[in-house]
């Protein structure tokens, strides 16, 4: 059970509310999300594309923008390296599209996510090298290739590169570097994803020849839009203008490959969110580069006939389909050796599934996490070597604690919420050993916080709350859905629907006599079932929310946690 914590920030609510036109709980919404000032009121609630930084401040800008138009003038051949991830595909399709109009001789490789492995290496140099490659152009990767780049430096390349990942201690000696991490980077936002950082450099190398297309290039924002929520950025100043922008073209999109990928998923392009690029568009791009190639992400999004489109839009939604049914399968078996053994006692928990695909390893840890709020390994039998991803929790630094038994480790990186791993099968229990040893999480740490915006009673659940939420949207890492809390609640009625039997449909009565409906989606539905039977009453976590149902609506609330 999650521990409920009200967050109380002070402000002049009533103040705020008057001067922007919302109601002083919504005031209080915005405040919780630590926006102060008039200033950045107003860019939370109403910025828009004016208000993005200019690109032009971002640290190798200029030198990167003139060493490509010289080579698109020389006709010199061109190779944009991206990743395989959501990221690294949308940001080589962006330069893809940006450089090719203005007629380069540009084409793309992604690396293979278990032959290759994250970003640039020798292969893909060599590969560029035998293929009469003059610039290699990196976007989302690149920052950390120090040796890879100076490697296709002697062998005489142009190496570009763009990326958004933190600085290591050494810059790699490419002719150029975009980065807006970089420490002498004057660029006003640190944390735009690749393809954003991509979309920055595609509008300043237009304006160098000079090129123009407006409709192209807020399609292009479109999919850094994407990516940032799709590669979880932070989803404030910068990258909230940009995905609030980009879900208005989503949701009116005539790009085949984007058009296909909402039609084969079934969505409802009018109420199109983040929650769908999250959840169900970007695992589909995701899923390529999981079991397959990413090669098949990114010809989706340059395929121009629709038919085409669908046909590869369905491949990939069947790929997801498929990672999903192996992730559900690897979560159980996980489960089930933390049950059955002697893991259940351990603060950190190391799964070893041999079996399991190892691009699902870091899916299946965050999940197992979810359950039981500890800082989890899943481990994977690869080729040559047990190969690993880790999901922490917030009172324990993984990387930190990784560090205590590196000697075990072929190689290993990460930060405090998340690492990756590779060692010798023989060393897999005395990793589980050792670092349970050295760890320090108390009980107090092992209760997750839950972070309530306010108690609010259902009779302040109103059409015009409902209405004033949308104006906090998009909602994601760095600007999350508000959270109510509502005390001593009667469960009046109460059916299980759903395929999977997984909803939960209530007729609610609160201390204060007012009536809700509520639903509630979880898997273990019957343990849901018999801790209800056990009170009275209930004290809930929710999100008001309007149920649309063939043309009618009607107020409900989500249901999140109970107790």
């Amino acid at each position: 059970m999650s521990k409920w914590v009200e967050i109380r920030k002070g402000a002049d609510f009533q103040k705020i509310g008057q001067q922007f036109h919302i109601t002083p709980l919504a005031a209080r919404l915005i405040r919780n999300r630590e926006i102060r000032g008039e200033a950045e009121i107003r860019k939370y609630l109403h910025g828009t594309v004016k208000d993005l930084y200019p690109a032009s401040s971002m640290k190798g800008m200029k030198d990167t923008v003139e060493i490509l138009s010289e080579k698109i003038r020389q006709g010199k051949r061109i190779r944009i390296i991206g990743d395989y991830d959501i990221d690294g595909v949308c940001a080589a399709y962006i330069l893809l599209k940006g450089l090719s109009v203005l007629g380069a001789n540009v084409d793309t490789d992604i690396p293979d996510r278990i032959k290759d492995g994250y970003g640039l290496n020798q292969e893909l140099v060599d590969r560029a090298f035998l293929d009469g490659i003059d610039t290699v152009l990196t976007c989302d990767n690149g920052i950390a290739a120090v040796k890879e780049i100076a490697y296709a430096k002697e062998k005489g390349m142009t190496v570009l590169v763009t990326d958004h990942h933190e600085v290591q201690r050494e810059i790699p000696p490419a002719d150029a570097v975009i980065d807006p991490r970089q420490e002498d980077c004057l660029y006003s936002f640190k944390k735009l994803c690749g393809a954003a950082v991509a979309w920055k450099l595609t509008g300043e190398l237009w304006k160098a020849f000079p090129y123009r297309d407006d409709g192209l290039y807020r399609e292009l924002m479109m999919f850094a839009a994407f990516a940032t929520v799709g590669d979880v950025m932070d989803l404030e100043d910068e990258n909230r203008i940009l995905v609030r922008e980009g879900l208005k073209m989503l949701r009116e999109t005539a790009h085949p490959g984007m058009s296909a990928l909402i039609e084969v998923n079934e969505l409802p392009r009018e109420r199109l969110s983040a929650f769908h690029i999250g959840f169900v568009l970007g695992p589909c791009i995701n899923a390529g580069g999981r079991l397959d190639t990413a090669k098949r992400a990114l010809e989706l999004l340059d395929t121009q006939d629709y038919e085409l489109a669908l046909r590869r839009a369905k491949e990939l939604k069947d790929l997801n389909d498929e990672r999903k049914t192996m992730t559900e399968q690897g979560v159980k078996a996980g489960i089930r050796q933390i049950e059955n053994g002697p893991l259940r006692d351990d603060r950190v928990l190391v799964v070893y599934l041999p079996d399991c695909h190892e691009s699902l390893a870091g899916i299946i840890a965050g999940r197992i996490r979810e359950r039981y709020y500890r800082p989890v390994f899943v481990l994977t039998r690869g080729e040559e070597a047990v190969k690993g991803s880790g999901r922490s929790i917030e009172t324990y630094s993984m990387f930190e604690e990784m560090s205590k038994c590196r000697d075990l480790f072929l190689k290993y990186g990460g930060h405090p919420m998340a690492a990756g791993l590779s060692l010798a099968e023989e060393n897999v229990e005395e990793f589980r050993r050792r670092i349970n040893e050295s760890c320090t999480l108390t009980e107090e740490d092992l209760t997750e916080v839950e972070r309530i915006d306010m108690v609010l009673p259902f009779r302040w659940v109103t059409e015009r709350l409902t209405e004033e939420l949308e104006l906090l949207e998009p909602f994601g890492k760095g600007n999350t859905r508000p959270v109510f809390a509502v005390r001593n609640v009667r469960i009046l009625e109460s059916r299980v629907l759903g395929k999977h039997q997984n909803m939960l449909r209530l007729k609610l009565m609160d201390e204060e006599g007012t009536a809700m409906d509520g639903v509630f989606f979880r898997e273990d539905m019957q343990q849901v079932l018999s801790d209800f039977q056990k009170k009275d009453r209930l004290h809930f976590l929710y999100y008001p929310e309007m149920n649309e149902y063939r043309g009618r609506k009607k107020l409900q609330i989500r249901i999140l946690d109970y107790c």
